[in-house]
């Protein structure tokens, strides 16, 4: 296994936090710093010629931790409250507890699956939990949420993000330009959408891969 991956995946995750996920200025430098000493960690303990093998790791809080709760709190209004069952979840979240995270949303959705938050928060911590794939358990929380409230932005948003972390930057791009596409006039997320799909078309296009125009 060479290096390549790991520096890649590396570089994602930064986009992902500074870029499309709207992580402050004030951030980059501490996200940046704690990528740069993970990498020199496995640099110094690591052994990235050999197979690799499940591990019992402990929890990492990180900046993108707060950052996945926060952009999704976005699409639900400040002003609203989640369920116990979700605020205990995002403190867990935060805490780069995914699993937790996830145990307490299951419990939520056990209670009231009408809970849309709920469901796209539990697709957001499983993605996190298996890190960064988008796994059968989180396409079903997705699915569910979209089946509670048909339309909703946030749903098919996150699927994006996980098809994102998954190598699938073109799936996003579609579904991100179809969301903008039918977006209700004056729609409060349209805007920091639009922008975080138009970074991801720069990064497309530095990455040499074909953007394709979409008429407004």
């Amino acid at each position: 296994m060479s290096w390549l991956p790991i520096l890649i995946l590396a570089l994602a995750a930064f986009v992902i936090a500074a870029w499309l996920l709207h992580l402050p200025k004030s951030g980059w430098a501490l996200f940046g710093a704690a990528l740069v000493f993970g990498l020199a960690g496995y640099a110094l303990q690591g052994s990235p010629g050999y197979a690799g093998a499940p591990t019992e790791n402990a929890p990492v809080a990180s900046a993108n931790s707060e950052a996945i709760v926060e952009a999704r709190r976005d699409f639900f209004g400040r002003d609203r409250v989640p369920s116990r069952w979700v605020t205990v979840a995002d403190g867990f979240a935060r805490n780069g507890q995914f699993e937790d995270s996830a145990n307490m949303l299951r419990n939520a959705v056990d209670e009231n699956p009408d809970d849309i938050e709920a469901w796209v928060a539990l697709g957001n911590a499983l993605i996190e939990h298996a890190n960064g794939s988008l796994t059968p358990a989180a396409l079903y929380a997705f699915a569910e949420a979209e089946k509670v409230q048909p339309g909703h932005p946030a749903p098919a948003y996150f699927l994006g993000v996980g098809l994102l972390r998954s190598g699938k930057p073109m799936e996003t791009r579609a579904i991100w330009a179809e969301l903008l596409e039918n977006a209700p006039e004056g729609a409060e997320w349209a805007a920091p959408l639009q922008d975080r799909l138009t970074r991801l078309d720069e990064l497309l296009a530095q990455m040499g891969g074909p953007v394709p125009v979409v008429e407004q």
